[in-house]
Parts: structure tokens; C-alpha cells; sequence
């Protein structure tokens, strides 16, 4: 599948169903971690391609295109933005070139399943994910024993979320981090990330920004027939 770029963020939208957890992320978020995170953690790495395997309607993929040359994404589901479909969790759904970066914001619940595929398809990984996921037994289990992110970034402020929209004024309770594996590297302390991300990493544009269609060629995606 010849990916040939983004399709307008605010174009007509097509709802998802409940089932898959779209919680469009704030691009000061991925911002943060561009800026704050990797540098500490895989700074002397030269990250060239990122991919985004569960998109939405774009507001983190195009965030990284911003700093990463090459960043593509594809979601199970059809947004309406031009993205290749694709469920990520599909054996034979694969990047073609491969990615030097997984980055995603996934479905809670099945974000363990995500991070073990991210975790064999490219050499850093990314999710964005609400802090209570570092706990659980369960978890613990099928990832964190063996495989523990290399930084647990969590951030000191909210970063508001809504379902199925993204709202540049919303509030919310919810702590959010970073979960961070960098292969060849071992865990090491958290890593807060500090207070005003959002003030200092929101852009006057974003919102005009993001109405504006990308056409670039990128990717080959090989996935499931």
C-alpha cells in the first residue's frame, strides 16, 4: 500500500466505534516527548522514520513529522484522512521500509499487545499512555518482568484528553506518561517531565495547521489481506 501523505485533520470526520478508544492526543503531548524525552534517552540516535500504528485523524503522526523525516500512520479504522487501514495487531501487517521509531498513543486496553509487536518491529518505542497502566499484575507479567521501558516519563501536568474529539481548552484529572524503550539500553529513573508543556509547546497555528492537507509520498505499509 503506496502511502501518499495526510488527508486535512479537520476534514468531515468519521466516528469510530466505542470499542476503539480514540482519545486524539494534545500535539503539545508528542511535542514533549520530542523535546523533553528522547534527546535523554536516544539522543545518539539518528531517528529518520516514525511510525504512528494507530493514527486516528493524524494529531500525533503529524506532530512527529515536524522533527522526523519520514513519519507515517495507519489505524485500524478509516478516519477520513487518508491513511493506510491497517490493524497493527494483524501478524502480517508490517513498514516497509521499517521504522526507527513506534510511536503511538494506543487502546488501553489492549496497549500490552501493542507495545510487544512495536517492540520487535523497531528499535524505539513510545506510547503514550494513561500512568495507572505501570501498574497491574497482568502487565507485569506479559511485559514489565522481562521487558522494562528503558524511562517511565510521566508528565507533572494534566494532559487533557476527550473521547473522539480533540479539544485545544479541555481539562481533566487523568495523568498521562511516556512509556520509553530504547533496545540495548536498561532501565533507568523516571524522568519527569516538568511543569508548562503545554503553555511553552502549543503553537498558535496548530489548529489552522492542522487543516491543512500533507501530500508527500512516504511509506510502503504491507498489511493484511
Amino acid at each position: 500500500m503506496t502511502v501518499r501523505g495526510s488527508s486535512s485533520v479537520m476534514a468531515s470526520r468519521r466516528e469510530p466505534p466505542d470499542s476503539l478508544d480514540f482519545f486524539p492526543t494534545p500535539p503539545w503531548a508528542t511535542r514533549a516527548l520530542l523535546v523533553e524525552v528522547l534527546p535523554q534517552v536516544c539522543g545518539h540516535l539518528h531517528l529518520l522514520t516514525a511510525w504512528d500504528p494507530a493514527c486516528g485523524e493524524g494529531h500525533m503522526v503529524e506532530v512527529l513529522a515536524e522533527q522526523i523525516t519520514f513519519a507515517k500512520g495507519s489505524d485500524v479504522f478509516d478516519y477520513g484522512r487518508g491513511y493506510p487501514v491497517a490493524d497493527f495487531l494483524d501478524a502480517d501487517t508490517r513498514l516497509r521500509p521499517g521504522a526507527d521509531l513506534i510511536c503511538t498513543n494506543p487502546p488501553f486496553n489492549a496497549a500490552v499487545k501493542f507495545a510487544l509487536k512495536a517492540l520487535d518491529e523497531a528499535p524505539v518505542v513510545a506510547l503514550l499512555l494513561r500512568t495507572v497502566w505501570v501498574e497491574g499484575e497482568g502487565r507485569y507479567e506479559a511485559l514489565f518482568r522481562d521487558r522494562a521501558p528503558t524511562v517511565f516519563a510521566p508528565f507533572v501536568e494534566r494532559v487533557p484528553m476527550v473521547k473522539g474529539r480533540w479539544d485545544p481548552d479541555a481539562r481533566s484529572a487523568t495523568s498521562y506518561a511516556w512509556f520509553v524503550w530504547v533496545d540495548g539500553e536498561p532501565a533507568r529513573a523516571p524522568l519527569w517531565i516538568p511543569p508548562g508543556q503545554r503553555r511553552m509547546r502549543t503553537r498558535p497555528d496548530d489548529a489552522r495547521r492542522f487543516g491543512v492537507a500533507a501530500d508527500a509520498p512516504l511509506f510502503d505499509l504491507v498489511a493484511a489481506e
